[in-house]
């Protein structure tokens, strides 16, 4: 079995990040939620029993990318430079998944989720626009639901014979 590895996201996806123009960022990290929403579905098709949970937080992610999309309007002539490094973040972000069991992915998910959470408020602290910045909030405040939502479900997995620290 492979040790967890939480992968800081953020530096893991810094290279794409760095090749969108600056003010289309909030825009392509709207587009990594929605590759995160596509994942959390393949985990309910693998987690049948805990579908509803998954397909939640999913609906999370979709609803944060919408929000983004919604405050931070795109310049179309930048269209094609902000989905050209897409793919590729994408399959970077699948692949750090890729080495652990189901329930270790959702541990590292849970993570990612409090990542972005950050992430957002980092964006709010520099942004002048009060609407934006309470835009953001609430997807640091979907992030941080959906990583709850994970931690109990993890929890709730867990076996009765954990080892105690």
């Amino acid at each position: 079995m492979t040790a967890l590895e939480i992968p800081r996201f953020g530096e893991l996806l810094s290279p794409f990040i760095s090749q969108v123009p600056d003010g289309t960022r909030p825009r392509f990290l709207a587009l990594l939620e929605r590759g995160a929403a596509n994942r959390y579905r393949l985990w309910a098709e693998q987690l049948p029993e805990h579908a509803a949970v998954l397909f939640e937080c999913a609906e999370s992610e979709d609803e944060i990318a919408n929000r983004i999309e919604g405050a931070f309007a795109l310049d179309e002539s930048l269209r094609d430079e902000l989905l050209a490094p897409l793919p590729q973040a994408t399959q970077t972000y699948y692949d750090a998944f890729a080495p652990y069991d189901v329930w270790d992915q959702l541990r590292i998910q849970a993570n990612a989720e409090r990542q972005g959470a950050n992430a957002w408020r980092s964006i709010a602290a520099h942004h002048p626009d009060a609407y934006v910045v309470e835009v953001l909030h609430s997807c640091s405040a979907l992030e941080e639901l959906s990583a709850d939502a994970l931690d109990a479900l993890i929890a709730a997995h867990a076996p009765s014979h954990a080892p105690s620290h």
